[in-house]
This record gives C-alpha cells, sequence and structure tokens, in this order.
C-alpha cells in the first residue's frame, strides 16, 4: 500500500508534462468559465497520475471547471500549489477538496493584481518603449528593437510558468502565505512602478514632439522662442504637456481616448494657426 502511494506521487517528469500542458493555459479561454477549461487541461497529468479511480479523477476535473481568471502566467502558481493539494487530497486524504477551490478563488485577484501591475504595466511598456526607441534610431530599419521586445517577454513569461509550477508545487500554500506577510510582493509592485515611470518619463522627449515656431528681433539677430526653451529646459514643453494630460486622467478622470482626440484637435487648430509647427 504504501509502495502504490510512493508510486502516485507527483514527480518531476509530471511537473514538466504539466509546464508542457500549461502552454495552452489561455487556448480554450471563454466567458463564462474564463480560463477554466486551460486550468483543467494543464491539471491532467496531476489528476491522472494521483487519483486512481475513475469517479475520483472526474470529481476532480469537475472541480476544475469552475470559474478561473488571473494573469495568465501568474495562474501557474496556482497550477503548482493546486497539483500539491490535488495530492495530498488523493493520497493523503488530509485536505478538504472544497478548500482547494477555495484557496483558487482567493488567490486569483492578489495575482491578477500583481502580474497586470508587474509584467503587462511595468515590463510591457519598458520593453516596448524600448523597442519603438531602437526602431526610430535605426531609421526604421532594424529588426533588434521588435526582436528583443519578443525575446524578453517570451523568457520572462516562460520563467514565470517554470518557477510557478515547480515552486508552486514545493512550497505549496506556505508560498504565498510567506510572501504576502513579509511585504515582498508590496515592495516590488512599488519599486517597479518607479522604474516605470522614469523609463516613461525619459521617454516622453523621445515621443513628445511641441515645436513653437515664433521669433522675435533683438538688436540684429532674430531669436527662436523654441531654442530659448530648449536652452533652458530641453524637451519643457512636451514634458509640461504630458503631466496636464495625467492631470486630466488622475484628477478630472478623462478618458485616454477623449485626451488623445482633443490633443489632435489642438494639433491640427495649432498648426493652421501658426501656433505650432
Amino acid at each position: 500500500m504504501t509502495e502504490n502511494k510512493d508510486f502516485r506521487r507527483v514527480s518531476k517528469k509530471d511537473l514538466w508534462k504539466t509546464y508542457i500542458y500549461s502552454q495552452a493555459f489561455v487556448s480554450g479561454f471563454n466567458y463564462s468559465k474564463q480560463e477554466a477549461p486551460g486550468f483543467v487541461f494543464s491539471m491532467m497529468p496531476v489528476i491522472e497520475k494521483v487519483y486512481e479511480k475513475e469517479p475520483e479523477k472526474i470529481e476532480a476535473y469537475r472541480r476544475h471547471t469552475e470559474l478561473f481568471l488571473t494573469e495568465a502566467r501568474l495562474s501557474h502558481f496556482v497550477i503548482g500549489m493546486t497539483a500539491a493539494m490535488e495530492e495530498r487530497n488523493a493520497i493523503d486524504q488530509d485536505i478538504d477538496p472544497v478548500s482547494i477551490n477555495a484557496i483558487k478563488a482567493a488567490l486569483m485577484g492578489p495575482l491578477a493584481g500583481i502580474g497586470d501591475s508587474l509584467y503587462h504595466g511595468t515590463l510591457r511598456p519598458i520593453m516596448a518603449g524600448l523597442a519603438v526607441s531602437l526602431v526610430i534610431g535605426s531609421n526604421y530599419t532594424s529588426m533588434v528593437g521588435p526582436l528583443l521586445f519578443v525575446i524578453v517577454m517570451a523568457v520572462v513569461g516562460q520563467l514565470l510558468r517554470y518557477f510557478g509550477i515547480f515552486k508552486g508545487y514545493e512550497k505549496g500554500v506556505e508560498f504565498v502565505a510567506k510572501v504576502q506577510s513579509s511585504g515582498l510582493l508590496q515592495k516590488m509592485t512599488r519599486y517597479a512602478g518607479i522604474a516605470a515611470y522614469v523609463v516613461i518619463g525619459g521617454f516622453v522627449y523621445k515621443f513628445v514632439t511641441i515645436n513653437i515656431p515664433w521669433t522675435y528681433k533683438a538688436g540684429e539677430t532674430m531669436v527662436s522662442i523654441q531654442t530659448v526653451l530648449n536652452g533652458m529646459v530641453p524637451g519643457l514643453l512636451p514634458l509640461l504637456y504630458t503631466l496636464l494630460m495625467l492631470y486630466f486622467m488622475d484628477k478630472k478622470k478623462m478618458s485616454p481616448v477623449t485626451l488623445m482626440l482633443i490633443t489632435m484637435v489642438v494639433g491640427v487648430i495649432g498648426c493652421a494657426l501658426g501656433i505650432l509647427a
């Protein structure tokens, strides 16, 4: 009986299978169960390994057809932890099956917030801005920027999947509890946000252009207002305009789409009147 239990334990090979299956995690996405089909598919190697009887397998599969939605890459932490819980439920029988879905549901929100802010809200805009700047710097002839963007995003995504499944299984629920209690997640989110603001702020001068064509005569010299402003603070007008847009979005709750339309109208009218160039 002990040998049978040991044979049914999840091995590294099973976790590798789970990792491979999880590559199709979002392929079954739908608006009724969200990521649940992908979660069920990812759990197949584990469920088939730890459960012996067909009714037990069916019950486990049905358990994971419940709605599930979080950031796709960090969802693999949940997959790893769920693998550990299903193993304990099947072999040690010291865990309530109801608690498996309860823990999954409890982790959806926090992991979605962390993943969206760090992966989509920080890493993606930083890499996208860097890629665009490389393309512009090469006069639109180099593919280094797009390739760098794709490679970095893919590598980071795969690392999150790998560590999510293996460490999630190894540490179980204790892992997330410890990280949250230590305040590490909050610190990571805060510092990553600061880094994103710094990088994106640096791109303002590169991608936002405002030129004032006005000039005035000082003695025998024609002085350009734009040249004077650039001599004082390079990119002063783009910076001020960007801060103005941020103010409208943050304080006045205006839609970014509305602000983009206003910017287009201001640019067209300004050029037509000779205020902008």
